[in-house]
């Protein structure tokens, strides 16, 4: 007994260590550790979808590597900062995506990408970030619940890089950019007559986006998702296998490495999309369980420290990123299940991708600057 008492001290002194240099460094150690173990479980899944190549899972882990850098500098500075460079920051967002106008990269039908000097990246995916914050420093000032004129400027800022998005093609980010915007309105409070008319106008202007805005190829998608048996070794081939591979690992999966829909190349897409077709048939029901459990306790604590925080400008920023991170998991698992349309939205931090998982981390990095915020109020 007096060697565990005299070893007890030691250990708790080990945890202040950690605790303090967390603080230090300004990050929310519970949200950094739920990352790190969501992160773990996707290269474990990225390998398989992977057929095994190894080459993916280091080539993943470096842009995670990169990703955590980012969200060290981003939880390091004051959030009043972010709040300065906000519009600057999305005035040099915008000015990229007109760049990918002019001289964007194209790639499977799609000009979405930036070459600059060898470094490839995608201007939309910071948009992901600058559109909220923006908005958000646009309302932080002003009186809240917004009056109709800041409303009107609002959704001038969030529609201009959505349009621009929309050009590329790219509807998926498009209306992720603009969902994220609109998160902000909402945290700073509009009123539910302005919510249930911007719900009528989007009614109202269904059929003219139907015939004038969407491409054939997304049309299609939509009718793809009514009817997918119509086209089964066409449009409706991606949903049918995602459908069959997540139906065929019921409770307990197969077990890793073992999927068929995946490894015999009837699952498109299996690392990046629909990696979650594999997660299913390989971990069954209770992997897909786990996933959800570690994204259940990301928002939750996102959306603590939202409710937590110390400015108008943190409070909507934080709960408006929090739903974002909501909106990736429901739209990808939407459409591997046949409930969305196939809009081409990874899934957040276990699908394999460069620019999305560093745009994530980023966004992290925000939130850990906002929770650090309320720690130095605090103190």
């Amino acid at each position: 007994m007096v060697d565990y008492v005299r070893q007890l001290p030691e250990h708790d002194a080990g945890l202040r260590r950690g605790s303090r240099t967390a603080v230090r460094l300004r990050l929310d150690l519970p949200l950094l550790l739920l990352l790190l173990a969501l992160t773990a479980y996707g290269l474990v899944v990225l390998y398989s979808a992977a057929d095994g190549d190894l080459g993916a899972v280091i080539r993943q882990g470096r842009y995670f590597v990169v990703g955590y850098l980012v969200l060290l500098a981003a939880a390091y500075f004051p959030l009043v900062r972010y709040q300065r460079w906000s519009p600057w920051g999305y005035l040099g967002g915008v000015l990229l995506l007109v760049g990918v106008m002019f001289f964007g990269v194209g790639a499977k039908g799609a000009q979405r990408w930036l070459d600059l000097g060898g470094f490839r990246f995608q201007p939309s995916e910071i948009m992901k970030l600058l559109v909220p914050m923006t908005v958000a420093w646009y309302l932080a000032d002003r009186v809240l619940p917004p009056r109709l004129p800041d409303l009107l400027a609002c959704f001038g800022l969030i529609l201009l890089p959505a349009l621009l998005i929309l050009q590329q093609p790219d509807l998926g980010t498009a209306l992720l950019i603009a969902a994220s915007g609109l998160f902000v309105v909402f945290m700073a409070g509009m009123g539910w007559r302005y919510i249930i008319g911007a719900l009528i106008l989007a009614l109202a202007s269904a059929w003219p986006m139907w015939a004038f805005v969407l491409k054939d190829y997304q049309r299609q998608r939509i009718l793809t998702l009514l009817n997918p048996e119509s086209d089964k070794l066409g449009a409706g081939w991606n949903i049918i296998q995602s459908k069959t591979a997540i139906g065929s690992g019921g409770w307990s999966g197969k077990g890793w490495l073992d999927g068929t829909q995946s490894h015999l190349d009837f699952l498109p897409e299996s690392h990046t999309d629909f990696i979650i077709a594999v997660l299913g048939e390989e971990f069954g029901l209770r992997g897909v369980v786990l996933l959800l459990a570690l994204y259940l306790l990301i928002l939750l604590r996102g959306f603590w420290i939202g409710l937590n925080a110390q400015s108008t400008y943190g409070r909507i920023l934080a709960g408006s990123l929090t739903l974002t991170f909501f909106v990736y998991i429901f739209v990808n698992m939407g459409m591997v299940s046949g409930l969305l349309p196939v809009v081409g939205v990874p899934l957040p931090l276990v699908s394999a991708g460069g620019t999305s998982v560093v745009t994530l981390l980023a966004g992290f990095g925000l939130l850990m600057a906002v929770a650090s915020e309320q720690r130095v109020i605090g103190q």
